[in-house]
């Protein structure tokens, strides 16, 4: 016995022997199948058909049909290193679909990631540049011009004179070296030779007093009596500014006054601490600085007579504008022809004075003076010395 394949509407149908002998013992009954197409598709591959043909197997083979799936959601765009992977389904199998789900970073910089890496940064690594400035809090406070110098000495970038020699005069007064505050002791003014006194300290004394002219009259008077009293404020000698309250004692040196908080009054009067009134005062003087011309009275002649006497000196003497280099001196034969009747003539006398120029007209040059002998007469010399000229020396035989 064989099998037997037949075709019946696409299908193929396999008999077995077995089959064969059931269904001839059947065959008159059972009517031929009818030839109609299917209108459903087998679900799965072994079918049973209830038209009278229950002991009948049916074995159908699938067909190689594509099957079309149903339409899927939108496809969301990825970059290419990160597309799902596909899987093609087979017909006995089971299709099985991958879905990568992207970083919500990746997809907000989708577009930066498929730079390539050596553009990503340009223009914000290595270009773009911010200042940030932090104030600190609290008031800010401006550099002194003792800083600015110190801190320009340390660059070595400016080029600065040498200093100023230290002035090593001393006000016979306060003691105190070089001039003082203009709103305070003031300028030194010379009383007499290596003697300065400030002018406050000569001014606010008892016994001195200005003229119209500006003359102080006796400062030596006063420098007198201040070497024997004792300032109530620093206890050294030299005070001279006393209290003008009657029978009242303290006296104070002009400096030492008004570390004091003494009261000093226009019409040249002080009172000390515990004379002075409470509050203010109408005619309270609280400005010291003088700005007029102020000298001290002194006999010239008197001066001049004690320099010769000293003979040699360490010093520069000048009265005015006139400067004392050497005096001269005179010997018994030359006294006949050396003097007149309103000077005397010596010889090696030396002075230099600061004058106007006699080439420009704002200028100041110096001229030095000098007296010589030649035959048996006095000669008098002035060399004129002036920067970017030779010097000029003009002699003769009388002092006009």
């Amino acid at each position: 016995m064989k099998d037997i394949v037949f075709c019946s509407n696409n299908c193929f149908v396999l008999y077995s022997a077995a089959v064969q002998a059931k269904n001839s013992e059947n065959k008159e009954s059972v009517p031929p199948l009818p030839q109609s197409p299917m209108k459903e598709r087998p679900p799965k591959a072994f079918h049973q058909y209830s038209n009278n043909i229950s002991t009948l197997d049916v074995h159908c083979l699938p067909q190689l049909q594509e099957k079309v799936s149903p339409p899927s959601s939108p496809p969301i765009m990825f970059p290419p290193a990160f597309e799902a992977a596909k899987v093609e389904a087979k017909p006995d199998e089971l299709k099985v679909t991958v879905k990568l789900k992207p970083r919500l970073k990746a997809i907000h910089s989708s577009l930066e990631d498929c730079r390539p890496p050596s553009k990503k940064w340009k223009g914000m690594k290595w270009k773009k540049w911010s200042i940030q400035i932090v104030i600190p809090k609290g008031s800010f406070k401006p550099p002194c011009e003792e800083e600015i110098d110190e801190f320009l000495k340390k660059l070595g970038t400016t080029l600065k004179p040498d200093p100023v020699p230290k002035d090593y005069r001393k006000c016979c007064f306060c003691h105190e070296e070089g001039d003082g505050l203009t709103d305070g002791p003031a300028r030194l003014l010379n009383l007499d030779l290596d003697l300065w006194v400030h002018l406050n300290c000569a001014l606010w004394s008892t016994e001195v007093y200005e003229t119209q002219a500006g003359a102080l009259i006796n400062v030596e008077l006063a420098l007198r009596r201040g070497l024997q009293m004792k300032c109530m404020f620093c206890h050294k000698m030299g005070a001279t500014s006393g209290c003008h309250r009657l029978r009242c004692t303290n006296i104070y040196h002009f400096t030492c006054a008004i570390k004091a908080q003494c009261m000093f009054f226009k019409d040249k009067t002080m009172l000390c601490p515990m004379h002075k009134p409470k509050g203010t005062h109408e005619q309270e003087l609280s400005y010291f600085a003088v700005f007029r011309r102020v000298y001290v009275q002194r006999d010239e002649v008197r001066q001049i007579a004690s320099i010769v006497q000293r003979g040699e000196r360490d010093h520069t003497f000048r009265v005015g504008s006139l400067i004392f280099h050497a005096v001269g001196q005179l010997l018994p034969q030359q006294m006949q022809a050396f003097h007149s009747s309103k000077a005397l003539f010596p010889v090696g006398y030396e002075a230099s004075r600061l004058y106007w120029s006699m080439r420009y007209a704002n200028r100041r040059c110096r001229y030095l003076c000098s007296i010589e002998e030649k035959d048996g007469l006095p000669l008098f010399v002035i060399k004129v010395v002036e920067q970017g000229h030779e010097d000029l020396v003009l002699t003769d035989t009388t002092p006009k």
